[in-house]
C-alpha cells in the first residue's frame, strides 16, 4: 500500500512545476500587456511584414479565439493569433506573434527538430490509443500464458508507447527555444521594439519556455510511474 502512495507522490514535483510556470507565464503576459511598443504596429501587420519579406506570402494569418491559443499549423500553412493578441501593439503580443513567425521561418529552412516533431505528432496520437489494450493484454498473458513470453512482449510495447509521448515532449523543446530565439533575433535585427522592450519580450518568452519544460517533467515522471506501477501489478 505505501509504494502505491509513493507512486502517487512521484508525480507531484511535476504538478508543481507544472502550475508555477503556468502562473509565471500568465503573470509575465499580462504585466506586459499593458506595455505598448513604440513602433506602432500590431501583432498581426508585424508578422505580416516579417513573413513576407521572408518570401512566406502563402503563409495565412488567422485571428483564433480564447487566450494564448496562439499557434503555426504547417501542413495548412497557417499562423492563428490569439484574439489578446492579433490587434494589440503590447510588447507581449509582439513577442507571441513573431514565436509563430519562427515556426513558420523553421518550416521554410527545413528545421530538423520541427520535421521529426512532425512525424512524431500522428505516430504518439495512434500509439496512445493503444497503449492501455497493450498493456492489460500483457498483464493477461503474463498470468495465464505458461511461458509469459507473449504478456511480455506486449507489455513492453505498451511501455515502449508511452516513451513516444515522452520523446514527443523532448522533442518539443528545441523547436520552442529555436523559435523564441529567432523571435528575439528579428524584433532586435528589424528595429521593432528597442533595448527595454526587448528585455520584457524575452521575459514573456522565456517563461512560455517554461511550460514546455514542465510538460516534460510531467511526462517523464509519468513514465516512470506507469512502468513501476505495470511492474509492482505483476509482483501481485
Amino acid at each position: 500500500m505505501l509504494l502505491y502512495i509513493l507512486l502517487g507522490v512521484l508525480i507531484i514535483p511535476g504538478i508543481i512545476l507544472g502550475i508555477y510556470a503556468q502562473t509565471k507565464v500568465t503573470k509575465t503576459y499580462n504585466t506586459y500587456r499593458e506595455v505598448e511598443s513604440e513602433g506602432g504596429l500590431t501583432a498581426s501587420q508585424l508578422a505580416r511584414t516579417v513573413l513576407d519579406n521572408a518570401g512566406l506570402q502563402d503563409i495565412e494569418l488567422r485571428r483564433e479565439q480564447g487566450f494564448l491559443t496562439d499557434h503555426y499549423h504547417p501542413k495548412k500553412k497557417y499562423i492563428a493569433l490569439s484574439e489578446d493578441v492579433y490587434d494589440s501593439k503590447s510588447v507581449a503580443a509582439l513577442g507571441v506573434a513573431m514565436h509563430e513567425v519562427g515556426h513558420a521561418l523553421q518550416k521554410k529552412e527545413k528545421h530538423f527538430f520541427l520535421g521529426f516533431r512532425q512525424v512524431l505528432v500522428p505516430v504518439t496520437n495512434f500509439a496512445s490509443t493503444l497503449l492501455w489494450p497493450l498493456v492489460i493484454i500483457g498483464l493477461l498473458l503474463g498470468a495465464f500464458s505458461a511461458s509469459g513470453l507473449w504478456g511480455e512482449i506486449f507489455i513492453y510495447a505498451g511501455i515502449g508507447f508511452y516513451g513516444l509521448t515522452v520523446l514527443l515532449n523532448l522533442i518539443t523543446l528545441p523547436v520552442e527555444f529555436d523559435a523564441s530565439k529567432r523571435a528575439l533575433k528579428m524584433l532586435e535585427g528589424g528595429n521593432f521594439l528597442n533595448e527595454t522592450e526587448l528585455v520584457g519580450a524575452k521575459k514573456v518568452l522565456n517563461a512560455a519556455a517554461l511550460t514546455y519544460v514542465a510538460t516534460f517533467v510531467v511526462a517523464l515522471l509519468e513514465l516512470l510511474r506507469f512502468v513501476l506501477l505495470i511492474f509492482l501489478s505483476r509482483q501481485n
